[in-house]
């Protein structure tokens, strides 16, 4: 048992919104990597970064990541920084689910991530945040992806649509 899919990006990509509508245009159940975790210590994010700091909160999303790639049968988005991990990295390379990268200019998670009050990594200055996560993070994000789409201009449906599409061409090949 693994996931259909496995959604990557930056904050404000729309893992989230849009693996909500992909669940249900291919009829499985949706995971999020970050309610996954709060399930699990029964805590918010917010409160475990302002409470035991970042590498605390990766081992809490590692453990749920891990568990979620031996036992989910959906959609699961990740939260932006899970692929920071090395062990998560290489379980999600090694699972074989197709990883869908979710790309969108920087204005754009801006303008989706708000005043990012409830994003810890982006509390302070979201948008200096967002370029130098940008900047870290997407390398990682291109080299485990299968395939990418874009999701600026284009509704949270619309994406979901084009990647169910294109998990359907994959499992016909």
């Amino acid at each position: 048992m693994t996931p259909r899919a496995v959604l990557v990006g930056l904050p404000g990509a729309g893992k989230t919104t849009t693996g909500r509508r992909l669940a249900k245009i291919i009829a499985v159940p949706f995971a999020d990597s970050d309610d996954l975790v709060e399930a699990r210590t029964g805590r918010s994010v917010r409160e475990i970064f302002a409470d035991d700091g970042e590498a605390a909160f990766r081992q809490a999303e590692a453990e749920a990541i891990h568990d979620a790639l031996r036992g989910f049968e959906g959609v699961l988005a990740l939260g932006g920084g899970a692929l920071t991990t090395d062990s998560t990295r290489s379980e999600v390379v090694s699972c074989g689910v197709p990883v869908v990268l979710l790309l969108a200019p920087v204005g754009t998670l801006l303008a989706r991530v708000g005043d990012a009050h409830t994003r810890p990594l982006l509390a302070d200055a979201p948008e200096q945040r967002l370029v130098a996560l940008a900047g870290e993070r997407q390398p990682t994000y291109e080299q485990v992806a299968t395939f990418s789409v874009e999701t600026a201009k284009r509704t949270p449906g619309q994406v979901a649509a084009q990647i169910a599409a294109r998990l359907h061409e994959r499992a016909a090949q």
